[in-house]
């Protein structure tokens, strides 16, 4: 399990720092105004998209229904071309129609920035295709614990698009964000290639293989795995999206606010992916595929003693991450963005916003591997009407925080969400379980120390007195 929760780490830690090199680019060339506001509305629906399959929506439906089949080169190949056919579909549907769905997702943009966008949206949203060909090859490295391909597949991605930055930079700005955009969809390919070699070498291509060729003649054996997958993907998707779908609807009401606000939030989102996807997202992509198999094999005893040790280990590297990210906030941001277009202001804004997302990390990350239970026991329903839940509180939250605190307030109100979905996840996995983790007496003065540096934190740096000038 160490093992793979490192590969997954690790790689993921190369992909997140191209992200940054990426991003320092990005706020060096395009600085945080309209231009950048633009980019990241036309890059939003399939980043919205790619945080869902590729964190776990996906794998979550397909990995059980795949171990439990008795066809699974046929269960493949259905899932394969049902969804790929749906988003060939899907994208022509939003090439048609970009400057409806570019309101859709920036409300508050005139009708000429629209304009500017919606071609951009239209070219962005072809990487939702690749990026569900790379996650659905990724689910069957995974089940056979190859974990590198997916984890360093995403520097593919990053460094395409920093080498659009770097040819592009003296360039007007409009010409530079659609160059980035036709680098997404290079970086896509290059993630796909990565895939299709790593699936070549451990010869999992002979899936494909016996699964065209039997299709017709096993369909009808393989109902019932459809059945249950198409059940549990709908309520993983809802179940595992919280805080992409929150980060999702900040842009929109950010879009309301003063130019620059969409980026502020991005460049700050950004910064809290970090820690939440190199611990949390890692560790749960690592130990998902085995809690699996040990459930489906009636080995519940194996499956608690891998969560309850992987619950340490992110308690300490969140909380960690909490209290070094909220104290050097403004550090971090000026280190990573601060330089060309970007300028005090935006530091000062950004890192303000990043503190009241990384109130959030710790609850968003460990929710992440106690739902964990829940998908392996086909009980994604309750994981969806969790986070349902969850979004509906964080929507009153952002509706009533951001006429006072504007970006900041939008920030807040996904942070709390995080700890009610974390209760509400710890209850369905069983309250009497998870007081077994927490046996240890230090634990509560573990707990009460990071609850106690947090709070004094945050109001020595003056984080509640609404000073963001936004």
């Amino acid at each position: 399990m160490i093992r793979a929760i490192f590969t997954n780490s690790f790689g993921i830690l190369i992909s997140r720092i191209t992200g940054f090199i990426r991003d320092m680019l990005q706020a060096s060339i395009l600085g945080a105004n309209i231009y950048s506001d633009i980019f990241i509305v036309a890059f939003k629906l399939p980043n919205l998209f790619r945080r869902i399959f590729a964190e776990g929506a996906f794998s979550q439906s397909f990995i059980p229904t795949f171990a439990s089949s008795r066809q699974k080169s046929v269960f493949t190949v259905t899932i394969l071309k049902k969804f790929t056919l749906i988003l060939i579909a899907l994208t022509f549907i939003v090439f048609i129609f970009s400057e409806y769905f570019t309101k859709l997702i920036a409300w508050g943009f005139s009708d000429s920035l629209i304009q500017k966008a919606a071609p951009l949206v239209a070219i962005n949203f072809n990487y939702l295709i690749l990026i569900f060909l790379v996650t659905f090859l990724a689910s069957l490295l995974q089940y056979k614990n190859h974990f590198a391909t997916t984890a360093f597949s995403t520097s593919l991605l990053n460094l395409s698009m920093i080498t659009a930055l770097v040819l592009s930079q003296e360039l007007d700005k409009e010409a530079i964000v659609y160059n980035l955009s036709i680098g997404v969809i290079v970086g896509g390919f290059l993630q796909l290639i990565a895939h299709m070699i790593a699936i070549r070498w451990l010869k999992l291509d002979r899936i494909f293989y016996y699964g065209y060729l039997s299709i017709k003649r096993k369909k009808t054996k393989i109902q019932s795995d459809i059945k249950r997958f198409n059940k549990g993907f709908i309520n993983s998707v809802l179940g595992g999206s919280t805080a992409q779908i929150s980060a999702f609807l900040d842009g929109i009401l950010a879009s309301f606010l003063v130019s620059g606000s969409i980026s502020y939030l991005y460049y700050a989102n950004r910064v809290f992916q970090f820690p939440l996807a190199i611990f949390a997202i890692a560790t749960s992509v690592a130990i998902f595929p085995k809690i699996a198999r040990f459930l489906n094999s009636n080995q519940e005893d194996r499956a608690k003693k891998m969560l309850k040790k992987s619950f340490w280990i992110l308690l300490f590297a969140l909380s960690g991450s909490v209290i070094v990210g909220i104290i050097f906030s403004r550090e971090i941001v000026w280190l990573l963005y601060q330089r060309g277009a970007f300028e005090l202001a935006d530091t000062l804004n950004t890192a303000t916003i990043l503190s009241m997302y990384l109130i959030g990390l710790l609850p968003f990350g460990l929710a992440k591997i106690f739902s964990l239970w829940l998908y392996s026991t086909h009980n994604q329903a309750k994981a969806a009407k969790i986070s349902a839940i969850t979004l509906g509180i964080n929507i009153v939250l952002a509706l009533i925080l951001v006429y006072p605190l504007k970006a900041v307030g939008l920030a807040l109100a996904s942070a709390l969400s995080g700890f009610i979905l974390l209760g509400l996840t710890i209850k369905h996995f069983g309250a009497r379980e998870f007081l077994d983790i927490l046996k240890s007496k230090l634990l509560l003065v573990y707990i009460a120390f990071v609850a106690f540096v947090i709070i004094i934190t945050l109001f020595l740096k003056g984080i509640s007195s609404a000073s963001l000038q936004l």
